[in-house]
């Protein structure tokens, strides 16, 4: 019986992970697009992966046909935010960023929040 036990536990851990990770991407997608339309060929992500992290990430192909990623992580800890772009190392965010950046966690929140509301109701 334990090992059915154990299965049932690990069935159900998976489709709580799928399901966390489903929201994820969606939430990317809905904060990607706070900040006005995407342009074609372009892909830009903005979401909160877990309680002290933030991310933005765009890709995009120019007139050139080269390839750019830009990705800029945000860590909110106790004495400050600090972000790092690609293999950068961590710098501290000016008055003007965490503004912004405060704005943009406000934003993602009240889109986000409201989208989830209207997908509950959808039954």
């Amino acid at each position: 019986m334990r090992l059915l036990d154990n299965i049932s536990r690990q069935k159900a851990d998976q489709r709580r992970a799928e399901a966390q990770r489903g929201l994820l991407r969606y939430g990317a997608r809905i904060g990607g697009g706070l900040f006005g339309p995407i342009p074609a060929g372009h892909r830009r992500e903005f979401f909160c992966l877990d309680a002290h992290t933030w991310v933005w990430h765009e890709e995009w192909t120019d007139a050139n046909k080269q390839r750019h990623v830009v990705t800029t992580r945000y860590d909110v800890r106790p004495n400050g935010i600090l972000k790092s772009q690609g293999n950068s190392s961590y710098q501290r965010l000016t008055e003007q960023e965490t503004k912004n950046l405060y704005r943009a966690a406000k934003l993602y929140y009240e889109h986000f929040g409201a989208e989830l509301q209207r997908l509950a109701q959808i039954k």
